[in-house]
């Protein structure tokens, strides 16, 4: 893991609330795809996961299954303080990198793009090993280039085409049409599905 980016780097962010990427509450690409979920004991992983209101909404829909993982212990606390009943040993304080465990579905929002680009294959490949086979990958990554240096860290879909395409199926790599206003048209979204090996 890039040290510049450490645990203490991110509890830091969000103790003196340098958050600029917390919208405040889940994203309606997110909270779209969740309301059509039928199955609410899916086994599902967050990471790099904030504030967690993705978690929150899954939660208050009745999905009993829901894991967060950060590497930073605020989101975390702020996630328990919002949601008293949500499980306390479905927080995991940890790097993604070293999580464990096996899942019907990753959301990805915002944790991608808070990586040192020199991981995002190493992001896939982690993916990939924590789903069930044939789970999914499900969220959003940005399609557009920042003019500060990161994190948030850009992209586009043809660099992302050669992460993800060793270890899933595209079901879905497209432009999200139902972005927050301030994203619109700078967003993708992703639903992959893993590839079984060989």
């Amino acid at each position: 893991m890039n040290q510049e980016f450490t645990a203490e780097y991110w509890q830091q962010r969000y103790q003196q609330n340098q958050t600029g990427w917390d919208v405040g509450s889940i994203t309606p690409p997110l909270r779209e795809y969740f309301d059509q979920l039928e199955n609410r004991d899916l086994r599902i992983l967050i990471p790099g996961c904030g504030n967690a209101y993705e978690a929150e909404y899954l939660f208050n829909q009745g999905f009993t299954n829901v894991y967060v993982a950060d590497v930073a212990e605020a989101p975390l606390q702020n996630l328990a303080g919002r949601v008293p009943g949500f499980p306390k040993d479905h927080l995991l304080r940890q790097d993604f990198f070293s999580l464990s465990g096996h899942f019907d579905l990753i959301m990805e929002q915002t944790f991608f793009c808070a990586l040192e680009p020199s991981l995002r294959p190493a992001y896939a490949k982690k993916c990939h090993e924590l789903l069930q086979p044939k789970g999914k990958l499900m969220g959003l990554l940005f399609d557009t280039t920042f003019a500060k240096a990161g994190p948030p860290f850009g992209g586009n879909r043809d660099e992302y085409r050669t992460y993800f395409a060793p270890y899933f199926d595209f079901i879905h790599l497209d432009t999200a049409t139902n972005s927050i206003p301030p994203r619109q048209g700078s967003e993708l979204f992703i639903l992959l599905k893993a590839k079984t090996q060989e």
